[in-house]
């Protein structure tokens, strides 16, 4: 194998230098625990609490609203039940969206079999949540709203400040799966207008298992985790110092370079969508204009997406066929269902997701070699008639 392209950075990202070098001191030198009253203990604390002010700088938030978790999961478990408990006397409805990752939609149906109501708003074709679709769905029971700000399939970015005016102006609270968002695109809460807000540091070149939850001031949901009291009460346990400090750098870095990288990204990005949809029966998915600068996706008729997986990877590509959270699974992807593709269509998904290390000479690569790919599986594959060069549920 001559080279090796890795093209999953939506599944994670490698550490950067600075969070690395900022993270180094307190896995031997700075090791002390932040709950200890001497001065050692009490400069782990300070630590803490500068990479808390940093990172709610880099969000728009105040250094109180931001809480310490272990990643998205957590933060997305924690935003949901948290306000179901919170607000069960007012009511039990929930509203959230078809193509949400797994971790807020599996937790949606928890809360159902606990006697929620999960009202789940359809998509259009290119994966957008319509804010007036949100604004029907509320109720005089609706406790929660939950949106992604971009989805980690298909890189269509919702318009989250809007549906943020529709629930503030409902008096309803409103949580936003922004994974793939920090560090990608502006994020401003309080723009944004959420309440709740979840991040993971390992998308935007920290570490992995450590995250965060934007709670906006006035609103203290339940704690999810019982023990010590820290982090105010709300999250005990041993914070992760040296996570928290690489989360710090990490997303200071990435949002120093956020319009710079930004715009070199977008334009690999649409290098690879202008040129892998020219192949027969290929199509983009998600928002062509509305779409997180690193990430490519579409469909390939007549393929499997875990074949092209496999036969990429040996080619030295690294990619998904959509969320690595279920990768292992040969259903289709719930998103790819969710914006109008039949089954047999949807299997054939590629998502290419671009980064920092990306190069020119990447893009060319993938260019090469995907079509490549493509040609072989489908002159292989009983569904591909090769005359028409077309499924042959076309004729």
């Amino acid at each position: 194998m001559s080279k090796i392209v890795y093209a999953d950075h939506a599944a994670t990202t490698p550490l950067s230098a600075k969070a690395q070098a900022a993270m180094e001191p307190f896995f031997a030198q700075r090791f002390g625990n932040p709950s200890s009253l001497y001065a050692f203990g009490q400069q782990a604390k300070t630590d803490l609490e500068e990479a808390r002010a940093v990172i709610a700088r880099c969000i728009g938030a105040q250094p109180s609203e931001v809480l310490f978790t272990s990643g998205g999961t957590e933060g997305d478990n924690w935003a949901l039940k948290g306000v179901a408990e919170l607000r069960k006397n007012k009511g039990k409805h929930i509203i959230t969206t078809a193509i949400e990752h797994h971790a807020v939609l599996y937790t949606a149906q928890y809360l159902e079999k606990l006697g929620y109501e999960v009202t789940y708003l359809p998509v259009d074709s290119l994966g957008r949540v319509e804010p007036e679709r949100v604004r029907a769905a509320i109720r005089p029971d609706t406790i929660l709203i939950s949106v992604m700000a971009a989805n980690n399939e298909i890189g269509t970015i919702e318009p989250i400040a809007a549906i943020g005016a529709v629930a503030r102006e409902a008096g309803v609270v409103f949580h936003v799966d922004a994974v793939q968002a920090v560090g990608h695109i502006p994020v401003d809460v309080k723009e944004w207008g959420c309440d709740l807000m979840t991040f993971s540091a390992h998308k935007f070149y920290g570490p992995i298992g450590v995250g965060g939850l934007y709670m906006r001031r006035g609103l203290r949901l339940p704690p999810l985790i019982h023990g010590g009291g820290q982090e105010k009460g709300l999250r005990s346990g041993t914070e992760n110092v040296a996570g928290a400090v690489g989360m710090a750098a990490a997303l200071q870095e990435a949002v120093d370079e956020l319009d710079s990288e930004s715009k070199r990204l977008s334009a690999l990005r649409d290098q690879l969508l202008d040129g892998l949809s020219k192949l027969p029966c290929a199509q983009v998915t998600g928002d062509r204009e509305n779409r997180l600068p690193g990430t490519a996706s579409l469909i390939f008729e007549g393929v499997e997406g875990e074949a092209l997986l496999l036969h990429l990877d040996a080619r030295g590509i690294r990619a998904s066929s959509g969320s690595a959270c279920s990768s292992a699974s040969l259903d289709p992807s719930h998103v790819l269902l969710a914006i109008g593709l039949p089954h047999e269509v949807a299997h054939g998904s590629l998502r290419l997701s671009l980064g920092r290390e990306s190069t020119q000479e990447d893009v060319d690569y993938i260019l090469r070699e995907v079509p490549a790919v493509v040609n072989a599986l489908r002159e292989m594959s009983p569904v591909w008639d090769v005359k028409t060069q077309k499924p042959v549920w076309y004729h």
